[in-house]
Formats: C-alpha cells, sequence, structure tokens
C-alpha cells in the first residue's frame, strides 16, 4: 500500500461515496429490518416479525405491489433494453457529424424526466378539455367527455409503462453506443469472406458478441432502473398510492410505510426484499452476457 498510495488516493472519493451511500444505507436497512423503529424512538428488536407480516399478512403488497412491479419490470425492461440497443446500432450508422445531435435528443429524456413531465406529460394527459390528448380524441369523436387519465385505474399503470420507455435511453444506451462503435471493422470485413450477407447476421453474429461487456452493463442498469422505479406513479396521479393502488410498485410500498406511516423497521424488511429481488436479476443477467473470467 506504501508503494501505491497514489492508486488509493484516486480511489477514495468514490470508495468513501460507496462506503456513505450504498454500503452503510444497506447494512443499516437490513438492521433496522428485524426491529420495530419509528424514527423518534429507540428500534426495539423483534426478530422475523417484519418478514412474517411482509409473507402473511400484506396482502396489498401480494396484491398490487409486488404483480405490479413484476408487469412493470418485465414490459419496460426488455422492450427499453430492446430500444436501447436498437437505437444505438442506428445511430452508429449514422454520419459522424450528426451523431452526436441524435444521441443528444435520445439520452436528454434520461436526465429531464422529472422535468418533461410536469411540462409534457402531464399536460398530455390532463383531465380537462385543454389536455392535448382530451382535446384531439374530443375534436374526432372518439369520446364524448374528458378522460382523467391519470388518476383512472384503467389508465395508470399504461400511462407510466409509455412514460418510462420514453424515458428510458439512459447509461445503458450510452454504453450499449460505446460499444457498437468500438467492434473492429476488421470483424466486419472476415465475416463477409465468411458468408454473412446481411445486417441482421451482422448484429446476431459480431455486433453482439463483440460487446458482451457493455451489453451487460445495459441490461443490468435496466433491471435496476425498472425495479427501482416508483416515483413516476407519484408524479403522474399526485399521491402515494396510486388511486385503487393501480399504479403502486414496491418503491411506493417502502415509502408509504417509511415516510408516511413511519414504520421504518417494516419498510426495510420490504426493500431487503426489493434488493434480493434486484441481485437474483442481475445474476439472470451475468447468465445470458457474462463469460468466464468477467
Amino acid at each position: 500500500m506504501k508503494r501505491t498510495w497514489v492508486s488509493y488516493l484516486f480511489v477514495s472519493p468514490f470508495f468513501l461515496l460507496f462506503l456513505l451511500f450504498i454500503a452503510l444505507p444497506t447494512v443499516a436497512a437490513i438492521a433496522l429490518s428485524f426491529t420495530s423503529f419509528n424514527a423518534i424512538e429507540r428500534p426495539a428488536f423483534i426478530g422475523m416479525f417484519n418478514y412474517q407480516a411482509l409473507l402473511t399478512q400484506d396482502l396489498v403488497f401480494w396484491q398490487y405491489a409486488l404483480p405490479n412491479t413484476f408487469l412493470f419490470a418485465v414490459i419496460v425492461g426488455p422492450v427499453g433494453y430492446a430500444l436501447s440497443f436498437a437505437l444505438a446500432w442506428l445511430i452508429a450508422q449514422l454520419p459522424h457529424n450528426i451523431r452526436a445531435f441524435y444521441t443528444l435528443a435520445m439520452y436528454a429524456p434520461s436526465m429531464t424526466a422529472g422535468i418533461a413531465m410536469s411540462v409534457v406529460w402531464l399536460i398530455m394527459f390532463s383531465g380537462d378539455r385543454l389536455g392535448y390528448l382530451n382535446s384531439f380524441l374530443l375534436n374526432i369523436g372518439y369520446i364524448n367527455e374528458p378522460q382523467l387519465w391519470t388518476t383512472s385505474p384503467l389508465y395508470i399503470m399504461k400511462i407510466m409503462i409509455a412514460v418510462s420507455l420514453w424515458s428510458s435511453m439512459g447509461v445503458g444506451f450510452l454504453a450499449m453506443l460505446a460499444g457498437i462503435q468500438n467492434v473492429d471493422r476488421q470483424l466486419y470485413e472476415a465475416g463477409r469472406i465468411d458468408g454473412i450477407r446481411s445486417r441482421l447476421q451482422e448484429i446476431w453474429y459480431i455486433t453482439i458478441p463483440s460487446m458482451k461487456p457493455q451489453m451487460l452493463f445495459g441490461a443490468v442498469m435496466s433491471v435496476v432502473g425498472t425495479l427501482k422505479a416508483g416515483a413516476i406513479s407519484v408524479e403522474l396521479t399526485g399521491s402515494n398510492p396510486s388511486p385503487n393502488y393501480a399504479g403502486h410498485l414496491m418503491i411506493n410500498h417502502i415509502d408509504d410505510f417509511g415516510f408516511i406511516r413511519y414504520e421504518m423497521g417494516y419498510a426495510s424488511a420490504v426493500s431487503v426484499v426489493l434488493l434480493v429481488i434486484i441481485y437474483l436479476s442481475s445474476k439472470l443477467c451475468w447468465k445470458l452476457f457474462g463469460s468466464k473470467g468477467e
């Protein structure tokens, strides 16, 4: 360590941030999940009671939070992942002088999702006649009266999925774009000599195998991003929980018990369950895209 102290010095900012904002909160959540804690009094150890209550008594968790989270993740995760790769590949085919413009156009929504939610999407799905969607449907005669899109249990999950897909081109998209651009051009020439005749064959036999690390990173980020989503339903509906729990995700369940009911111990137990689900999903991504030695 004395010989390589400069390396440790450069690593230390990331290590300290990781320790303070990821490692210690994770350990604290696991510890608090075995306690009864209301954020005011001292935590009282109650063993596995929170997990027993979660598994046997929490009907909202089993009927709404868990199924909604998996439905949201199964649609937004794979579809957003496929869109990220497809758009990254299409942008990589563009001339270099306009490639940066389209990259920024695709990546910007992931950075401004909260602002865009209030400026674009809430106006789009406004429940009065001035809302863009209501106004359009009323003008063409498809509906006779304005619809309350963001407060209707019939539409809120569909709207959440649509908005999430629109803003899903995040760092995973950038990683895939970088991976596609760094594929050795000579591999494509060798592939044509070996019999590859279409762009689809190039993608399947050359592009994807050559950028497995970027594909793995994009898959993990997609899984984590969809499973930890929750703020979108609050921003769209303006309440937690959402009407009839139609857009209630696991993060909303954690916020409900942790910051509305102040049952921090129970909220920690739910967060530990979510952590385990994310870990298992990430291991599945490693099985699909990881290689030996990575």
